[in-house]
């Protein structure tokens, strides 16, 4: 496994480095501890099925937290190619919080767009940890419709804590430039697909959020506000956050029930951070099923079905 480990994931941890262990004496001492080495291998292996598939809605969320997992970049390079990124929104300056760039994938040319972290303290600075100002989503608007134009099918990539709260921020619009993707969104007359590949933090990720399929990697997590936050409202205890995340419905297999997702793109046992390369895949097929199906649409049934999308959300009975 790269990077360190998260709580509930020791002891799958501490097996996977007493193997690696056992595999140098062998390798250095010449002597034969295979059969030792496949006991431990399989206790590994039931040992992980046992915990990555009983996760509790937090422990996902930490998961979708991970250091190591795969940011828009990664993925970018994983399964696209030509990529040209563009900065800017014409207005103030580039938010690099917020990728855009245009690229190909298996034959289809696409506008991709972004939340983006850093993997040390000088990049996450410099990526504001993921937490987009107006700016990013007044870049990524101008660049939709720049696709529009020219027809092209737009991916996002929703992985941000929220929209950044600053007072700059606010300042310069941050409530009005999210509402603005919104509506622009809405109209837009080309197939637009949206990943959440990590966190899935409130306005912040919906400003990039409005499309034709929504799909959610099935350890990230999609809500109205962190659970953090919501446990500081609820409880006034921000270390309620375990039972705010259960409250929250925020999983994928919660989101897919309400109708607010559409589909729940698979990863690899114990999180994409363990084979990112397999999880790239994973979406790679899944943005190429969901360009074809919407792409197959006239604009005016694409249109439409995004409209009834959206309005059929939040129905409930008393």
């Amino acid at each position: 496994m790269n990077g360190s480990g998260l709580e509930f994931e020791k002891p799958i941890l501490e097996l996977e480095r007493k193997i690696e262990e056992l595999k140098k004496f062998t390798s250095s001492e010449n002597i034969d501890l295979h059969s030792e080495i496949d006991r431990l291998e399989q206790k590994l292996d039931k040992l992980k099925r046992e915990i990555f598939e009983n996760l509790t809605p937090w422990q996902r969320v930490q998961i979708a937290r991970h250091p190591q997992r795969p940011y828009t970049l990664d993925y970018i390079g994983m399964i696209m190619h030509d990529f040209i990124e563009l900065h800017g929104d014409r207005a103030f300056s580039d938010d690099k919080s917020m990728v855009c760039g245009f690229a190909s994938l298996d034959g289809y040319k696409i506008l991709v767009i972004g939340h983006q972290k850093g993997r040390d303290t000088n990049e996450n600075l410099m990526r504001n940890f993921g937490s987009a100002n107006p700016e990013g989503y007044r870049k990524a608007i101008r660049l939709m419709k720049l696709a529009e134009k020219f027809n092209i099918p737009v991916v996002t990539f929703i992985d941000t804590p929220g929209a950044y709260p600053g007072v700059g921020a606010e300042e310069r619009g941050q409530a009005e430039a999210i509402a603005y993707n919104l509506r622009e969104m809405a109209t837009l007359k080309i197939p637009i697909i949206v990943f959440v590949i990590g966190e899935g933090g409130s306005g912040g990720a919906l400003g990039i959020g409005v499309g034709d399929r929504v799909c959610v990697m099935q350890n990230s997590y999609y809500s109205v506000i962190s659970p953090e936050g919501c446990a500081a409202i609820l409880w006034k205890d921000r270390a309620k956050a375990d039972k705010a995340a259960s409250a929250l419905k925020l999983t994928a297999h919660d989101l897919l029930n309400f109708g607010i997702i559409d589909m729940i793109i698979p990863e690899p046992l114990g999180g994409a951070h363990r084979n990112p390369q397999a999880a790239g895949e994973n979406i790679k097929r899944a943005i190429i099923k969901n360009i074809r199906e919407v792409s197959a649409m006239s604009k005016e049934e694409m249109l439409e079905q995004r409209y009834k999308k959206f309005r059929n959300m939040g129905k409930f009975n008393e």
